[in-house]
């Protein structure tokens, strides 16, 4: 049955793109004395709920921070039962995902996964191409400050080979070649878990976005608690540089 979506929400005014730092399953295995595999594996459920429940509701993209570069620091096993929990997923998932009209999406050094990983992920990157629905992205072996140098880098090519000058880069060129260009600007990110920043994800698309902070682990993270920050986005005013009197006149 699916979740009812509360009537406070404004439908019209849905943050397009919102971007999650799924944080806490191990700590919430911990507390319950369960290996912290145990916490990934219950944080899956969660990322079920939210995804299908922001799709239904109208989001058209929801990027998810699933491993980030500096993940593969962790102990071998625990890297190793992620990249198998990647691949169960989407193998397990791809099917509801078609059917419900998502696209999805990798963005990040993919290269770096496992081959069974890589084929998973491009596997459902292919036959879900043509979905219209709203825009799944994981982000996998991703670093921020890394895409923002990657994207450096292809300016630097395009420079080189005499297709820009240096002096005439915009902001818009780097936008271009970040690994999100094809995605709505974000509009809000959500962390779970209580922890107060940002560790190193989507640094420059996060410029403008209204964060939303929670203390729950992911593995407890569900409907409700995403639309309490759906609605704590809506409640705020963007002023994106302008006074309240500019903002009050633009509503006129």
């Amino acid at each position: 049955m699916d979740f009812p979506i509360d009537p406070r929400i404004d439908l019209n005014r849905l943050p397009a793109h919102v971007g999650i730092i799924m944080d806490g399953n191990g700590r919430w295995a911990m507390k319950r004395f369960f290996p912290r595999i145990a916490g990934h594996r219950e944080g899956v459920n969660a990322v079920d709920r939210v995804v299908s429940h922001a799709s239904r509701m109208g989001v058209k993209a929801l990027t998810l921070y699933s491993f980030s570069l500096e993940n593969w620091s962790r102990p071998r096993d625990e890297v190793n039962a992620l990249m198998e929990i990647l691949a169960e997923f989407l193998e397990r998932e791809l099917s509801r995902i078609l059917d419900e009209g998502i696209r999805f999406n990798a963005i990040g050094h993919i290269e770096d996964l496992p081959l069974f990983a890589q084929e998973w992920v491009g596997r459902a990157m292919t036959e879900t191409s043509d979905r219209e629905g709203m825009v799944l992205t994981l982000a996998l072996s991703y670093s921020s400050r890394r895409e923002i140098a990657d994207a450096a880098q292809a300016l630097a090519r395009e420079a080189m080979a005499g297709k820009i000058s240096p002096d005439e880069i915009e902001e818009e060129d780097i936008a271009r070649n970040l690994y999100t260009s094809n995605l709505p600007e974000l509009d809000l990110l959500i962390r779970t878990s209580g922890e107060l920043r940002l560790s190193n994800y989507l640094l420059w698309q996060a410029a403008y976005a209204e964060l939303y902070f929670t203390d729950l682990y992911w593995p407890d993270f569900g409907e409700r608690e995403f639309e309490n920050a759906i609605l704590a986005f809506q409640s705020r005013v963007r002023k994106f540089g302008l006074t309240d009197d500019q903002i009050t006149s633009k509503k006129v």
